[in-house]
C-alpha cells in the first residue's frame, strides 16, 4: 500500500513515520502541508510534532492547510488517517474525531516508555492485535490530556470507539485514561503515543508499535 506522510511547517517525527511505514511493509510517500491532492496514497499518517509552532492551540492551524481539505474528504469516503500525538490535536481540531487535546494536568512535558491496553481492534490501524492486548509504546506531550463533555465520553465507551487506554498512571490527566481513540467507521484512529518509535529493538523501545502499520494490510480497509 501507498502510506502518505504529511509534513507541516514544524512536524519532527514524519521521517520517523515514513520508516515505520517502510518496515510496516508499504511505500511512504511524503506529502506536503501545502498539497491539493493526496497523490493516490491508500492511507495517511499525520505525525507528530509542533505544526506551526502550536499557534492559538495544537492543531489550529493546520487544520486549515490545504492538505487537510483533502485528508478530510477522503476520510469521508472511507480512507485510513492516522494521527498522531500533533496528528491527534490536528484531527480533533478537524472535527474528524471529537473532543480536545489540553496542557498536560501537571504542567510538564512527559516523555517514556507508557504501558496501553488495546481496547478496539476493529480499526484499520489496530487489526494486528488482539483485543485487549498490553503493550509499551513511547509517550512524549506537554498537551496530552484528552478532554470531552461527559455526553461524548459516554458515547465513546458505549460504541467502543476508545481505541487504547492508558494503564499503571495516567501520565497527562486524560479523562477515563483515554489514549487513543477512532471515528465509528474504523478507518479515522487519534493516538497520542508514538507508536512510530517502538517498531525496532535497535532504539531500545521494543517493537510494539509496529502493529499499528502492519495492520493496515490486515484490516479490511486494505
Amino acid at each position: 500500500m501507498k502510506v502518505g506522510v504529511v509534513t507541516f511547517p514544524g512536524s519532527l517525527d514524519d521521517h520517523d513515520a515514513q520508516r515505520a511505514v517502510r518496515l510496516g511493509g508499504h511505500e511512504a510517500v511524503a506529502l506536503w502541508h501545502g498539497d491539493h491532492d493526496l497523490r493516490g496514497v491508500d492511507a495517511v499518517v499525520l505525525p507528530g510534532g509542533f505544526s506551526y509552532g502550536d499557534y492559538l492551540r495544537c492543531g489550529a492551524i493546520s487544520r486549515f492547510s490545504p492538505v487537510m481539505t483533502e485528508v478530510v474528504e477522503a476520510a469521508g469516503r472511507g480512507l485510513p488517517v492516522l494521527g498522531i500525538c500533533n496528528g491527534f490535536q490536528v484531527l480533533c481540531e478537524a472535527h474528524l474525531l471529537p473532543g480536545a487535546l489540553i496542557r498536560n494536568d501537571h504542567r510538564k512535558f512527559v516523555c517514556r516508555d507508557q504501558r496501553l491496553r488495546i481496547e478496539n481492534n476493529r480499526t484499520a490501524w489496530t487489526a494486528g492485535y488482539e483485543e485487549g492486548q498490553e503493550v509499551t509504546i513511547v509517550l512524549k506531550n506537554g498537551e496530552g490530556g484528552y478532554v470531552a463533555d461527559e455526553p461524548t465520553l459516554e458515547r465513546l465507551e458505549g460504541e467502543g470507539l476508545v481505541v487504547a487506554r492508558y494503564l499503571d498512571d495516567n501520565p497527562n490527566g486524560s479523562l477515563r485514561e483515554i489514549a487513543g481513540i477512532t471515528n465509528p467507521a474504523g478507518n479515522v484512529v487519534g493516538l497520542m503515543p508514538h507508536p512510530e518509535h517502538s517498531v525496532e529493538e535497535l532504539t531500545g523501545s521494543g517493537t510494539d508499535g509496529l502493529a499499528f502499520f502492519t495492520s493496515l494490510a490486515a484490516s479490511a480497509f486494505a
